[in-house]
């Protein structure tokens, strides 16, 4: 059973995340208001959601009248102060914790006490976004797959404090979205990244060891275990300097050194080949 009070969805953060998750809320009939402090994001994100839609239209899978309609629920904004009139929120900035705690803290004083804000967060905890709330038991984690419209997978993580009220209520949510919604715990890297990660990291440990070329790796991962991506054009794909950012959280949090990023990562990012974003990482682009 869907909410039905939920008709307005605040998104803040106008990344590839961001604007994937606006344009799936407002596909799906909602109104969404968009915030990023950077006027040109959210100009690049308007575009980006068009540009998106339109390939659907292409294909035949929406109407254009559709894409009318969804283009026009979707509002941009610089300040959170229009979050006033949202039923519910999905925060979607970069990985860093105190600027998350930051927005999590003026979300608190900005929306109404019973609406539940959520993190895309990949990696960080959710108990520690909840306790800088007053409503901690209206804090989760919506941890959202890229590319957003497409792929169908949602983690939805419990803090300590969150209560089976709210998670039933992002259960509905991912349900009339169109999206599988997986329940994970509050432990670092959650379920998805818990996993994938260490993936990644041993494939670029195989790379800086001469074991194989990231080619090679790849293939093999294609053709022998049927991913449908290999693991380094996927790491390209993140980021390279988000998935050394994620391998920090899990090595602090967890302690082990069987998360320890790799050497020849850490010397990726600090050359600024970051994959894809950047033109270059174990690919070129």
């Amino acid at each position: 059973m869907a909410d039905q009070t939920i008709k307005t969805v605040g998104v803040i953060g106008a990344g590839t995340m961001g604007n994937g998750i606006a344009q799936v809320f407002a596909q799906n009939g909602f109104t969404v208001r968009l915030q990023d402090v950077a006027e040109t994001a959210l100009d690049r994100a308007r575009k980006t959601i068009e540009k998106s839609l339109g390939k659907f239209v292409e294909k035949g899978k929406m109407t254009a009248e559709d894409r009318d309609a969804t283009m026009a629920r979707l509002l941009t904004g610089t300040t959170l102060e229009t979050f006033a009139d949202t039923d519910y929120v999905v925060e979607a900035i970069f990985e860093n914790e105190a600027a998350k705690r930051s927005i999590f803290q003026t979300l608190d004083t900005v929306t109404r006490p019973d609406v539940i804000l959520t993190s895309n967060t990949s990696s960080i905890s959710i108990t520690t976004l909840g306790a800088a709330t007053k409503r901690p038991d209206k804090v989760l984690g919506m941890h959202f797959m890229n590319p957003v419209p497409l792929m169908t997978l949602v983690e939805l993580i419990r803090g300590q404090a969150t209560s089976d009220a709210s998670m039933q209520v992002a259960f509905a949510l991912c349900r009339q979205l169109g999206k599988t919604p997986v329940e994970a715990a509050d432990y670092p890297g959650f379920i998805a990244n818990r996993v994938l990660m260490p993936m990644i990291n041993e494939a670029i440990y195989a790379v800086m060891e001469g074991v194989g070329t990231p080619e090679a790796v790849d293939t093999v991962m294609k053709l022998g275990m049927n991913h449908p991506m290999g693991p380094l054009t996927l790491a390209d794909f993140i980021g390279l300097d988000v998935c050394l950012a994620i391998l920090e959280v899990l090595h602090g949090g967890l302690g082990d050194p069987k998360y320890r990023p790799c050497p020849l990562l850490r010397r990726m990012v600090a050359a600024g080949h970051l994959g894809r974003k950047s033109g270059k990482g174990f690919y070129t682009y």
